[in-house]
């Protein structure tokens, strides 16, 4: 019988050292610095060579998709088996105790933006494969290792590569969690825009909240002008010390600036976050402040702060497979004399359709001056259990590491299995590790990581090995 962990554990040096390669690399998606050989930016190419460097090195037939996209392939057979992965990383944002793009291990804990989301978990699969291969396994299917660049952004890279590149037979998703994700819930974001004008004794200024959509805002910061000074410096302290966040606030020449600090979660587990914006405008409705500034802060206080299922806005809905409905409020900002901007990220299960989600939070949201709207959206995804791709990769988890009562399954997050009718998501975040992605200080346990590598090894061999 093969000893699948000895043989990732004989290799933990290597897959480190290449791993390290790839995590040093800050592979944001960065618009303003993008160009015709980096259309996403530098960080993201120069993550996509790195990788394919590394494949044409190890023997794979690789190929560049115009710089969005890129795979290595391995195999031979009428069927393609495909492992969707990707190199780009969300921004690093603040708080880290560590630069997070020099990966260093405490404690038995790979700490890096990426160890977790997904350069780690994916360069442990495609360690799998490659072993594979060099173990002189013969594969009686095509196996295409694709990444893409901007998975944590619009996916163009991949949706690139379904549109120019043949459609595979089945595959999985390395990019989220064990034991397996067999059904991910739609997306679609609910965008909230309104004119920023005052018109009130206070004044807000400025308000910027968020990263990315997809992120628990860390961080908050606004401008005011008021007429008391004091009594507003004595509210906001006594704000903080009644509820879970830190802040500072500090006169400057241009008013008074206010900063909250919470803390970043994924977006699909808002509840494990604590967003700055909704509190920081939660504090803000103690101001004397008029037109849509008032509108903007009484908005968010009133039915967006401290519930991500949705309850206050009367649309919060469950269902029986797939789970409750969640709310992330990813983006919240307002510049005064320009506009003033809430980006809603709902990630549903069936039964709830963006376009009816539209028409009941619009005529609230008109009441409070904003126009609602949605540039688009991704339908819930779903793999019947008994698929073989399902049964084989939950079998492959289930033999390397016992857990034999693991079952199938559905998630709020969004990955590229979805992008599959036969896709699922596979590891490699432990059941019992925290999850730290998006977050300050993101880890994966290396010991986590060669177990990964273990099972997806099995995972491979099983569906195409001879």
């Amino acid at each position: 019988m093969t000893d699948w962990l000895q043989i990732a554990k004989d290799h933990q040096d290597d897959y480190l050292r290449d791993l390290t390669t790839l995590l040093k690399i800050k592979s944001v998606r960065d618009d303003t610095k993008a160009s015709a050989d980096a259309p996403l930016g530098p960080g993201p190419t120069a993550a996509l060579h790195a990788f394919l460097k590394m494949a044409q090195k190890d023997g794979f037939k690789t190929k560049n998709i115009d710089n969005v996209a890129g795979y290595a392939e391995v195999g031979d057979g009428d069927e393609t088996v495909a492992i969707l992965a990707h190199v780009d990383v969300m921004p690093a944002g603040n708080g880290w105790d560590t630069d997070p793009f020099d990966p260093v291990i405490k404690d038995g804990k790979l700490f890096a933006r990426g160890a977790s989301d997904d350069k780690g978990p994916g360069m442990a699969c495609y360690y799998a494969l490659k072993i594979l291969k060099e173990r002189g396994v013969s594969f009686n299917k095509k196996i295409r290792f694709i990444v893409g660049t901007d998975e944590e952004s619009n996916w163009t890279g991949m949706h690139h590569y379904f549109a120019t590149e043949p459609a595979p037979t089945m595959g999985f998703s390395p990019d989220a969690e064990f034991p397996l994700i067999n059904g991910e819930k739609g997306q679609v974001s609910m965008l909230l825009d309104m004119d920023a004008n005052n018109d009130g004794n206070d004044q807000l200024k400025s308000f910027d909240s968020g990263l990315r959509f997809n992120m628990v805002p860390r961080e908050a910061d606004a401008v005011i002008a008021v007429s008391d000074e004091q009594t507003v410096a004595q509210q906001f302290d006594d704000f903080v010390q009644e509820n879970p966040v830190d802040g500072s606030l500090n006169k400057e020449a241009d008013g008074l600036h206010v900063k909250v600090i919470g803390k970043a979660a994924h977006g699909m587990e808002p509840e494990k976050g604590i967003n700055a914006g909704t509190y920081l405008a939660t504090f803000l409705t103690q101001l004397n402040l008029g037109g849509n500034a008032k509108s903007f802060v009484d908005f968010i206080a009133h039915y967006l702060h401290d519930d991500t299922r949705a309850h206050h806005l009367g649309i919060a809905y469950t269902d029986s497979i797939m789970g409750e409905m969640t709310m992330n409020v990813g983006l919240m900002s307002f510049k005064q004399g320009e506009t003033g901007h809430i980006d809603m990220n709902f990630r549903y299960p069936k039964g709830v359709e963006p376009a009816k989600l539209l028409a009941k939070i619009e005529p609230l949201a008109n009441l409070y001056h904003f126009q609602a709207h949605y540039d688009g959206f991704e339908k819930p995804h779903y793999v019947d259990p008994s698929d073989p791709i399902v049964t084989t990769l939950l079998n492959a988890y289930k033999d390397v590491t016992g857990d034999t009562a693991a079952q199938p399954e559905v998630v709020g997050g969004g990955t590229y299995g979805r992008l599959m009718k036969r896709g699922v998501a596979f590891g490699a975040l432990m059941p019992n590790t925290p999850n730290t992605m998006h977050q300050a200080n993101e880890y994966q346990p290396v010991d986590d990581l060669i177990s990964s590598m273990a099972i997806y090894m099995k995972a491979i061999y099983d569906l195409a090995g001879e």
